[in-house]
This record gives structure tokens, C-alpha cells and sequence, in this order.
């Protein structure tokens, strides 16, 4: 089920929280929190049933492990813990590995070691890749008496709560388990659904209104590419920052619709996106995108390796390892692993320049300067992230560097305009969070975060400071309801979100 089809907007949604209030109100917290575990079970359910049995059954694996890491830490020398939790990592990630990587490897072993066994066309489990890793973080904190006590139903609630079940943000238990014990816990509250809405449509606006019509310039290049066609000059530049946008929007558009769903019922969930284009290098950009995911891979990846605790060079090649890998976390292809490595480079050269010992130079136009090339870095990484296959994305490359028709400036000129266009808007315009800051929009983002985080356009301290900030008034609910309707009335053709590829 999409959250933008209108079997979800117009049906799930509205009466899973009519009947969450109404059991709430009637039969109190516990029952409310076993309606909404049933109705994300049915959310799941509904794109193939098949896959229930998989998703409950590692989620009560995952359970009794952790009950039995926890009970065996106590012991002395941490008695079994340690073996436990490695036997149930293994278990998640063979789980994982079997039904995503299984072709991936098979394919690779035929091409490379001559073999010839048949692939297995295993259909990925929707989310698998998500809730694999929310799972493996739980394990390890119970190793570590990081979890706070919780009942089953808590726990269930947090591997399977709709809106962040398919495509994130990556919960951590402690973002989910301080909330669901609350005494106003899933009640119906009108600010709630307020804000929930709001965040809600602005995703809307941003997948069906934004994404889905930037697509329309990127689909065929690529696909043009993938057919074994030449890519001009315009073609590749066009292709790659289009994609670059829809991506953007696209992936950022679904976090906030996670977001404000889960805000409906009184969930704050952390946030997954935080103006990513506007990042100052490489290093800034990876705080800023999927970040759940770079949360996780950092806590849970990087640190294992060692982190930064054993000099300078396993440090970089700490790094480089972590993007790798969480590349390939991604798909199983070859571009996705060189995507992620492409970003462990950066990476390293990021820390690298940081650690010269240069005068910095820090002003606006230095700052720009930054933030384009940290830009146009991410984009040329973006086509090894879209292209079918290496072939393809050679294709763009050659395209990128192409000679171009210099008779052909009226169309420079657009492009121009356009680039402009969207540029301002990821630039300039108040995200989300920053727009809802005073009503804490997120887990982890709220009015003293705002503070420290001003608009690049400024406006704080103008007569415009108000249209940067969002209250409860007629005005914002005509602005929210005109977004809604846009995104209703672009509802013709229902796309998946990219991010449910992975």
C-alpha cells in the first residue's frame, strides 16, 4: 500500500486513526497500541501477504533473543550474551542476504568464475532492508543494557508501525519506547493531527507534484542509456540533474509523509532528511542525508571497525569500508557499490583537506563555492545511483563531457533557468522542520534547533519571519489544503517511491 494512493488517503489512514481514537478513548492505551500493530500488519499485508509470515517470524526471533541477550549479561563474564547476539546479527543478515543478494552473488560467480548456476529470481520482501537493520541495532544495544524494559506489544509496535515499516527513517528503540508509554499515549489530540497533516501533505506535494514531474526528465535519458544510446551534451547535464532533484524530493517527500503519519497518532518520528543540497562538504552531507541510515552505519559499522580509536590510515579505510558496504546496502549491483565507494573517497578526501594546516577562508562567496562543488559532487555520484548498469552510466559520463552544440544556446539558456529554478527552492526555502519548528515537528528537531540552524535566505528578525514559521491560522490552512488538492489532483498515474527498490 503507496502513501500515495488513494486506497491510503482516502481509506487506511483516515480510519485506522478514527478507530485508534475511538479504541483509545473506550478501551484505554494497550488496546490502542494492539489496534495499530493488527492495522500495520494489514498495511504490510496488503502489497503481498506471503511476506507476513517472515516479517512476524524474525520479528519474534529478534524478540527472544533479546530477552535472552539481556538475561545472560548478567551472568559473570557476560555468560552467553556475546555468542547470542552474534548467532542472532547472523540470522538477520543471512535473512537479508538470501533473498536480495542471492542473484547478485550467483550473477557475479558466472561472470567471473565462468560458472553457470541458474538464478533464482527471489522477490525481494518489501522493507527487508530497513527493518533488518532496525532489528540488528536492537540485539546489539540489548548486549550492551542499552534497552529499556518494554512489553511485547511495545516491541512489536516498533518493528511494525506503518508509517516508517517500508521505506524508514531507521527507529532506534529509545526514539520509540519513551513514547509509547505516555499517559496521553495514541489519544486523539486536534494539534496532533494538525501538525500530522501538515507534514503529510507537504510530503504529498513534494512525491506526486515535485518528484513525479522532474521524473518525466530524467526516465528517458536514463533509459536511453540503459538501451545502449548516446546521451548529448544537454541530454546527460539534464538527465543527471534531474534525477538529482527527483531523488531529493522524492525520498524526502515519503520521511515527511512517515513523519506526519506517525504524528497523527502522537508518534514522533526522527527526522531523515534536513536540506541535504545545502551541505558545505561531503562530510556535512552525510549528517544531513538518510540520516537514520548514516546513524546506524556509523553506531553500528564504522565504530565496530574500529572507527577513528586506531590511527589515521585504518580511520580512511574504516570510512571507505562503511560507505562500501552501505552502497551495496542499497541493491545488489555493482553501481551501488561504486556509489557508496565513490562516497568513501569523498570522504577521505574531505577529512583529509580538513586535517591541512591552511588558513580557512569563510565567507559568503566561500561558502557557496562549497556548498555548488559539495553539489555537483553528489550529482555526478547520483548517475552511478540511477544508471542500470555500468554501461549506462558510462554512457551519461561520456554524455557529461560531451561537446556541445554551441547553436543550440537557447536551450543552455533553459536549462540555466531551470537549474536556477530548483536550485533556489533547496537552498532557500524553509524545509519542513524549520517551517514546524515551533511545534517540535520531529523526535530530535526542535525550536533551539532551529535557532541554530538559520535560513539561508534571511529572513529571521523581518516582517517574512512569520511566513517562515508555521501556526495554526486560516491562512495555513488554505496554503496546506491548496498543497493537498494540487497533490490530489496529480494523483492520476500512482508511481512507488524510489527508496522502495531498496
Amino acid at each position: 500500500m503507496l502513501f500515495n494512493s488513494p486506497v491510503f488517503l482516502f481509506g487506511f489512514l483516515p480510519l485506522t486513526a478514527l478507530l485508534c481514537f475511538v479504541i483509545r478513548a473506550k478501551l484505554g492505551r494497550e488496546a490502542s497500541l494492539g489496534f495499530l500493530v493488527l492495522a500495520s500488519l494489514l498495511f504490510y499485508g496488503w502489497w503481498n501477504p506471503v511476506y507476513l509470515p517472515l516479517l512476524i517470524g524474525l520479528a519474534i526471533f529478534n524478540f527472544v533473543m533479546a530477552r535472552a541477550i539481556m538475561i545472560e549479561r548478567l551472568k559473570p563474564r557476560g555468560g552467553m550474551a556475546t555468542m547470542l547476539t552474534t548467532f542472532g546479527v547472523t540470522v538477520d543478515l543471512a535473512s537479508l542476504a538470501f533473498f536480495k543478494y542471492t542473484d547478485f552473488l550467483i550473477g557475479t560467480s558466472n561472470a567471473v568464475l565462468d560458472t553457470d548456476f541458474p538464478l533464482q529470481h527471489i522477490v525481494l520482501p518489501l522493507a527487508i532492508s530497513f527493518f533488518t537493520f532496525q532489528k540488528i541495532a536492537y540485539l546489539v544495544d540489548a548486549r550492551r543494557g542499552e534497552v529499556e524494559p518494554h512489553s511485547f506489544l511495545e516491541y512489536c509496535f516498533f518493528v511494525m508501525f506503518f508509517p516508517q515499516l517500508i521505506a524508514g527513517p531507521i527507529v532506534h528503540h529509545k526514539e520509540i519506547f519513551s513514547q509509547t508509554k505516555t499517559t496521553r499515549g495514541f489519544a486523539f489530540d486536534r494539534m496532533n493531527v494538525a501538525i500530522g497533516l501538515t507534514i503529510f501533505f507537504i510530503g504529498l506535494f513534494k512525491k506526486v507534484v515535485l518528484a513525479d514531474n522532474v521524473a518525466l526528465v530524467a526516465t528517458p535519458v536514463f533509459a536511453e542509456a540503459a538501451n545502449g544510446g548516446t546521451i548529448g551534451f544537454f541530454e546527460a547535464w539534464e538527465g543527471m540533474l534531474a534525477y538529482t532533484f527527483q531523488l531529493y524530493f522524492d525520498f524526502s517527500g515519503y520521511s515527511d509523509m512517515a513523519i506526519g503519519a506517525a504524528r497523527i497518532f502522537g508518534i514522533k518520528l526522527p527526522l531523515n532528511f534536513h536540506s541535504p543540497y545545502q551541505a558545505l562538504n561531503i562530510t556535512d552531507f552525510w549528517r544531513r542525508w538518510h540520516m537514520t541510515l548514516s546513524r546506524f552505519l556509523r553506531d553500528y559499522l564504522y565504530i565496530s571497525l574500529g572507527g577513528n580509536r586506531r590511527g589515521k590510515v585504518r580511520r580512511y579505510l574504516n570510512l571507505f569500508i562503511t560507505m562500501a558496504l552501505g552502497g551495496l546496502w542499497h541493491g545488489p549491483a555493482w553501481t551501488f557499490m561504486l556509489w557508496g565507494a565513490a562516497h568513501g573517497l569523498m570522504l577521505i578526501v574531505n577529512h583529509g583537506w580538513s586535517a591541512l594546516p591552511i588558513r580557512r577562508i569563510n565567507t559568503w562567496w566561500s561558502r557557496g563555492f562549497a556548498r555548488a562543488l559539495t553539489f555537483l559532487c553528489v550529482a555526478l555520484a547520483w548517475v552511478l545511483f540511477r544508471a542500470a548498469d555500468l554501461d549506462a552510466a558510462t554512457a551519461i559520463y561520456r554524455g557529461l563531457v560531451a561537446v556541445p552544440d554551441l547553436g543550440d544556446m537557447g536551450r543552455l539558456v533553459e536549462d540555466l533557468s531551470w537549474l536556477a529554478f530548483w536550485m533556489g527552492i533547496v537552498w532557500f526555502w524553509p524545509n519542513t522542520q524549520q517551517w514546524l519548528a515551533m511545534v517540535r515537528p520531529a523526535f530530535n528537531y526542535k525550536w533551539a534547533d532551529r535557532k541554530a540552524d538559520p535560513l539561508l535566505l534571511p529572513v529571521d528578525g523581518t516582517k517574512f519571519q512569520r511566513l517562515a514559521l508555521w501556526r495554526p491560522s486560516g491562512r495555513v490552512a488554505i496554503a496546506v489544503g491548496l498543497m493537498a488538492a494540487a497533490s490530489f489532483l496529480s494523483l492520476q498515474r500512482v508511481s512507488e517511491f524510489l527508496y522502495f527498490q531498496f
